[in-house]
């Protein structure tokens, strides 16, 4: 069983930072063997030059592969070139993420279930929540 998953480097998110992209750039991908497992993959292969991966969220994602869950994310948020980039090393799968696009998804989600409307306080775990339903469809 396939398990989407969001990952962040806090190294990789400085880098972002001080080149102009944002603060905000997180890693989706999808594994077969558990997002955990996939975290200490990246870690062990340094991906994107970057050894402090750690797991924000995992979810279970029947018949989901990576390519198609990075094509659904990339409809809604950018998606960090890899070629333009030399310093992320070619890794797939990075993206940056507006904090409004993420805050907008759940004030719309509290909306619709007949919440209260709240102002929310932004979290890695909001934004990797906000990226897994993303990557789900």
């Amino acid at each position: 069983m396939s398990t989407v998953f969001v990952a962040r480097s806090r190294a990789l998110q400085n880098w972002a930072s001080d080149v102009g992209l944002t603060l905000h750039v997180y890693k989706v991908g999808v594994a077969e063997n558990g997002a955990e497992a996939a975290v200490e993959a990246l870690n062990a292969g340094t991906h994107a030059g970057r050894a402090d991966w750690e797991l924000l969220a995992g979810e279970e994602a029947d018949g989901l592969d990576e390519a198609a869950a990075i094509e659904k994310v990339a409809l809604k948020e950018t998606l960090v070139d890899p070629t333009y980039y030399p310093q992320i090393k070619r890794a797939p799968g990075i993206f940056k993420v507006k904090p409004a696009n993420v805050e907008n998804h759940f004030i719309v989600r509290e909306a619709l279930e007949g919440q209260q409307i709240k102002r929310l306080k932004l979290t890695p775990e909001h934004v990797a929540t906000y990226l897994i339903r993303m990557a789900r469809g």
